[in-house]
């Protein structure tokens, strides 16, 4: 079915929408796989794979992503209120609306209590809260027995939005090559 130029911008997000989802995605999947590698190895299991001026490096760009992660998902949701969501090409059934409304409501609370529980359990195990080098305020006090708990969970929400992801992924692919019902239009950067 061709679309005119004008119904596919009135069902597409706003360009600056679609920019912060696709900088978010990638973002993610660096972060964690950064994590991933780091939960596995440990400080010292990396420092004695890559040496410590990558594995410096490593936490550095997973607690600057984890930082920028945040902010652009303050912007995402109040985007999302302000412009709102556009309408689908073709109804969705209803079992689709409501497993597409949930990974996505689940992604927007867990990418953001993410890197808040990093941010609170790197304060808490005494160790800087970096955003490309610089030190940010810690926001609460040393608590080892707190840190090792927000880790803990830091870890947890992580292994939950790599699910999540993967779903979401899933989702996508099966709008845009099996039902090509213009659902992957939407969120595109190109035509």
């Amino acid at each position: 079915m061709n679309r005119t130029s004008a119904e596919i911008a009135t069902r597409r997000y706003s360009l600056v929408q679609r920019l912060i989802h696709w900088i978010v995605a990638a973002l993610v999947l660096t972060a964690i796989a950064a994590g991933m590698t780091l939960g596995t190895l440990g400080f010292e299991g990396a420092r004695d794979r890559f040496g410590l001026d990558v594995t410096n490096a490593l936490y550095t760009y997973h607690k600057t992503f984890g930082v920028l992660i945040l902010v652009l998902m303050l912007a995402r949701v109040v985007l999302r209120v302000v412009a709102g969501k556009p309408e689908y090409f073709r109804s969705l059934e209803p079992w689709q609306r409501l497993l597409s409304n949930t990974v996505h409501a689940l992604l927007y609370v867990l990418l953001l209590v993410m890197p808040v529980l990093g941010w609170l359990a790197t304060a808490a195990g005494d160790f800087p809260v970096e955003f490309f080098g610089l030190h940010l305020p810690g926001l609460i006090g040393v608590d080892q027995a707190l840190s090792e708990q927000l880790f803990f969970w830091h870890a947890t929400v992580g292994w939950a939005i790599a699910a999540l992801v993967c779903l979401h992924i899933a989702g996508a692919v099966y709008h845009w090559r099996v039902r090509r019902d213009g659902v992957m239009q939407r969120m595109s950067l190109f035509p």
